[in-house]
């Protein structure tokens, strides 16, 4: 007979119980050439070929068409381990997938007459975005498909690829709609950086910077020291940087104690009140890297003003931000309607409002109120700032 640790006379009960979870992240230079057998150790057979579907971005074989080809003809020469449901499946990323839940459901269809089930794969290469939607899609079929993601921006590189967040927007906010779900794998490939412009380039050392300055005065120093050569593309320098952020935001999803953000606080968004409020505002005119660039900016001022952050620390910050490349100012911050981003902020999570402010770099706070007054001086400042290296 079983023996329980309570009275079956308890008509009140609270049990505590963890389900166990593994993040398999791995850092490549070539996925689809000669680090291929590593990607492919990801597919756990269970005693019969992998069933895998693929989604790709579109504007990623269109800058880089040896990716279709080489991915194309490794999953047909991969036939003895792997076995394609359908053929690569190419669609348009960015933000407006997020936007239309048409594309969504073209998602679920896809998934639907595939045949997948909970040990199929969906595996799906793009940026932010399109691992949002995809990996919304994978998190609600049959209560979860096993979802690898291969990153193909900065900003995907060095966050949220290994969130465990999927969603979409609704109702004209940001990731109104979504799932929290732990991805199957990610795999941070070099080459899938190669062909990236300029702008969407330095666009993810803005997630670099913020989870610097929660974290680790060391990392925030290396930025400060490597700024320019990131911005020129040292990969010696671009491949640090991008692996000391992704692992600093694994080690706190990991190890931070709420991965999926049931406490008040949740520090990994600093900087993103405004940010998400931002990308709305311009109707996504800013991508998401540069809005985060911008909050970043003005929140580091705030806590310099209200919470005693060293003035060498905010102007390192504003410096660091701006060699790499970013804006840290745009007309759109003026609206009055910026504000709401903080009561859409706190209904994102619920309860009291929380924010993340700084006292010190790697040393952050929770705060519950923001002075209106000291925002909109943290905002004329760094105005200021940005005209004058403009200027200059």
């Amino acid at each position: 007979m079983t023996s329980f640790p309570w009275s079956v006379a308890q008509d009140a009960l609270d049990v505590s119980f963890s389900v166990p979870q593994t993040m398999r992240l791995r850092f490549t230079k070539e996925c689809f050439g000669s680090d291929w057998d590593e990607v492919q150790s990801l597919f756990h057979a269970d005693h019969q070929k992998a069933r895998v579907q693929f989604w790709v971005d579109r504007a990623v074989v269109e800058a880089n068409p040896a990716i279709g080809e080489e991915l194309q003809r490794r999953l047909i020469g991969s036939s003895d381990r792997l076995e394609l449901t359908s053929p690569v499946r190419f669609v348009l990323g960015g933000e407006q997938i997020k936007n239309q839940e048409q594309s969504v459901e073209e998602i679920f269809r896809a998934i639907d007459a595939d045949g997948l089930d909970r040990r199929s794969y969906v595996c799906v290469i793009g940026g932010g975005a399109l691992l949002d939607a995809v990996g919304y899609a994978a998190a609600i079929a049959h209560r979860g498909i096993r979802l690898i993601r291969f990153p193909t921006t900065t900003l995907a590189q060095a966050d949220s690829g290994v969130g465990v967040k999927n969603a979409i927007n609704a109702y004209g906010k940001k990731n109104w709609k979504g799932t929290f779900a732990v991805p199957w794998a990610v795999v941070n490939d070099q080459s899938l950086l190669s062909q990236l412009s300029d702008r969407d380039f330095v666009a993810g050392f803005s997630e670099a910077v913020k989870v610097s300055l929660l974290k680790s005065s060391g990392a925030f120093r290396f930025l400060c020291e490597h700024a320019t050569s990131i911005a020129r593309r040292d990969w010696d320098a671009v491949m640090v940087a991008i692996r000391s952020s992704v692992l600093m935001h694994l080690h706190h999803i990991t190890h931070g104690g709420d991965p999926f953000e049931m406490q008040e606080s949740r520090p990994l968004d600093f900087g993103h009140w405004s940010a998400h409020k931002l990308e709305h505002l311009t109707r996504f005119r800013l991508r998401h890297g540069e809005a985060v660039s911008i909050g970043v900016a003005i929140d580091t001022v705030y806590s310099h003003l209200v919470h005693g952050l060293e003035r060498s620390d905010m102007m390192a910050t504003l410096k660091v931000l701006t060699e790499l490349g970013l804006p840290i100012f745009d007309p759109a911050v003026s609206s009055d309607a910026l504000f709401d981003g903080l009561e859409e902020f706190r209904q994102h999570l619920g309860g009291r409002l929380t924010v993340t402010m700084l006292r010190g770099v790697g040393g952050c706070i929770s705060v519950h109120e923001i002075d209106r007054k000291a925002m909109l001086q943290a905002i004329e400042i760094v105005q200021q700032y940005s005209e004058a290296r403009t200027l200059g």
